[in-house]
């Protein structure tokens, strides 16, 4: 596969974890941040190779074959950013635009060692699942903290919004992965919530509680 079907076949992927259905064209446009036309041309190379099932103003799904395709690349980008920030201190708001680049490279045999180097992690610097080397995917119940209740605990198991912006944020307001997050009260006027991170009084706005999730204690 050429480095742009290797894309699209990731945000295809993507799209429909998100959404569990066929994914439109102009979605995937979107995404890619191109033309729609262009998209329609990618997607009869990636049919006519058994990586997508495609039929003209019916959407798109992956093939049994594009669906493990598209995981091993996910598994590769996210075993990168595993080991920028563990291995070479890179902070959590850095890694995902070099990892973009290392999740292209061909060899199973590196990744595979990269693997076993790590220790086989399960879930990368964002608290998103790694797939393993045979595309399997452990998952752990989580729930986005703007969904608990007032004084219901939590501990930050991921993010939502995987943007530098959004998480040189949390690094300013001291909030990780492993975080002990309290809803201490919910405001009915902007929904924003009164919290306690480790022990640490803070208020913070839906924007920003839509898009952390937690997994209750």
């Amino acid at each position: 596969m050429t480095l742009s079907e290797e894309n699209y076949l990731k945000a295809i992927y993507h799209l429909t974890v998100v959404s569990n259905a066929d994914v439109s064209t102009n979605a995937i446009a979107e995404m890619m941040e191109t033309k729609a036309s262009s998209v329609t041309d990618m997607l009869k190379k990636l049919a006519e190779k058994d990586l997508v099932n495609y039929k003209k103003y019916q959407g798109v799904s992956l093939t049994e074959k594009g669906k493990l395709a598209a995981k091993m690349i996910v598994r590769k980008h996210r075993l990168w950013e595993v080991f920028l920030v563990e291995k070479l201190n890179f902070s959590w708001d850095e890694v995902h635009d070099i990892a973009e680049q290392l999740e292209h490279i061909k060899s199973e045999k590196l990744v595979n060692k990269l693997d076993d180097f790590l220790g086989n992690p399960t879930e990368d610097p964002h608290g998103d699942p790694i797939p393993n080397a045979q595309g399997e995917i452990f998952k752990i119940e989580k729930q986005l903290l703007s969904e608990l209740a007032e004084n219901q605990k939590g501990i930050c198991v991921g993010v939502k919004d995987t943007s530098s912006e959004f998480l040189k944020y949390l690094d300013k307001q001291e909030i990780a992965l492993g975080s002990k997050i309290e809803i201490v009260g919910k405001e009915t006027f902007d929904l924003s919530l009164r919290i306690k991170v480790d022990g640490n009084s803070l208020t913070i706005s839906n924007k920003i509680a839509s898009n952390l999730f937690v997994k209750t204690t």
